[in-house]
């Protein structure tokens, strides 16, 4: 049988990656840190609020709930031997405690017991689900499933390929161009580095930057659909598999973009955002992920760094147009700043998340030999 360890399950790193968004989510929005003279754990014995809404109950439930659901997922899948809800319990009701006390220092921030308590509650709901799970024998199967289809260190690429339809959630400048943060970076440091010497030493660009042109658009489409694909022939043990692997790369790619417009505009405008320069960079997407099917992992796994490399250059040498300024007032000012960025987060950071894990593994042992 073989011998589970942290090395080769997703849920570790989707577990970290999830505790991070929830310290992000607590924090937010990380200004006018300041001590009011009551201690941080004063909250504890604090009386129950005396209004609270049922969104209020069920954010925090469900909040916690992947944090429980993973970490005990993890423990199942790594060793069998325990019962990870001790550890769970443990865990949630540490960070939770902790983002709260924190919360004591932020104004616009309101720490409760309550909050704590549901917290915890949701980390608890989590993990019984997982128990569910593993007691209905569907661990072995996602086992014995990613045996057949993956190779044994698999994880890291399979933790980005599912948090990539996150990612294309939060409205971006092109369709599947994630990573675009020099502009915004830039406008940060300048307004951080206002009324001081520093900011003569910044260095200023000589030309602005300019929209993409249609055929530069098509190019990123590409590349940012293909990315996912590549990283995907890397890990998949054979190549028939690559093609149901592609398949479902593009189709999760098309949903979670239409599922982004549809919350931005509303339903009825959920595929407006395929253009035609969109359409031909779907297209030869598609064309080259079925010609590279064949190819060796390794080569795969160039190129989708090559393929990263330029689009992150071509997205950062270009600027926003103001329709999508525009729709980033519609997403940060309306009903989605209950998302408190997390979305936008990861749309920003998993082109750099990828290219540290290419790099790390293209320096490394080679990939899965695809048979």
């Amino acid at each position: 049988m073989r011998t589970l360890n942290t090395r080769n399950t997703a849920a570790w790193p989707l577990f970290w990656i999830y505790a991070t968004l929830i310290v992000y989510a607590s924090l937010y929005p990380f200004d006018n840190w300041r001590f009011q003279g009551i201690a941080p754990w004063s909250f504890l014995t604090a009386p129950w609020p005396r209004y609270w809404t049922g969104f209020d109950v069920l954010s925090n439930v469900l909040g916690y709930a992947p944090l429980g659901f993973l970490q005990a997922l993890a423990f199942y899948r790594t060793n069998r031997r325990h019962s990870p809800l001790v550890w769970v319990v443990l865990t949630a009701a540490g960070l939770s405690l902790l983002m709260e006390s924190l919360q004591m220092l932020l104004p616009v921030r309101v720490p409760s017991n309550v909050d704590a308590a549901l917290n915890v509650c949701g980390a608890m709901a989590g993990a019984v689900v997982a128990r569910g799970l593993a007691w209905a024998g569907m661990m072995d199967r996602w086992g014995r499933f990613r045996d057949r289809w993956f190779g044994v260190e698999a994880s890291g690429a399979l933790a980005l390929l599912a948090l990539w339809p996150l990612g294309l959630l939060f409205p971006a400048p092109v369709p599947f161009g994630l990573g675009q943060v020099f502009e915004r970076l830039e406008a940060a440091f300048t307004e951080l580095l206002q009324d001081t010497p520093w900011l003569e030493w910044w260095p200023v660009r000589e030309v602005e930057l300019q929209p993409l042109l249609p055929m530069t658009e098509t190019v990123c489409v590409t590349l940012g659909v293909l990315l996912p694909c590549l990283l995907a022939y890397g890990v998949v043990r054979r190549t028939a598999q690559r093609w149901a692997v592609a398949g479902g790369c593009l189709l999760l790619g098309l949903l979670a973009s239409a599922l982004s417009a549809a919350l931005t505009y509303g339903p009825a405008h959920a595929w407006d955002w395929v253009s035609p320069e969109v359409f031909r960079g779907l297209l030869l997407a598609a064309v080259l992920a079925a010609g590279l099917v064949w190819s060796p992992p390794r080569l795969c796994w160039v190129l989708a760094l090559a393929a990263l490399v330029l689009q992150l250059s071509l997205l950062n040498n270009a600027s926003a147009d103001v329709y999508f300024a525009l729709t980033l007032q519609t997403w940060e000012q309306g009903r989605f700043i209950r998302f408190h960025g997390l979305i936008q987060w990861l749309g920003w950071l998993w082109p750099y998340a990828l290219f540290i894990y290419l790099v790390r593994k293209l320096s490394g042992s080679s990939p899965l030999h695809s048979a």
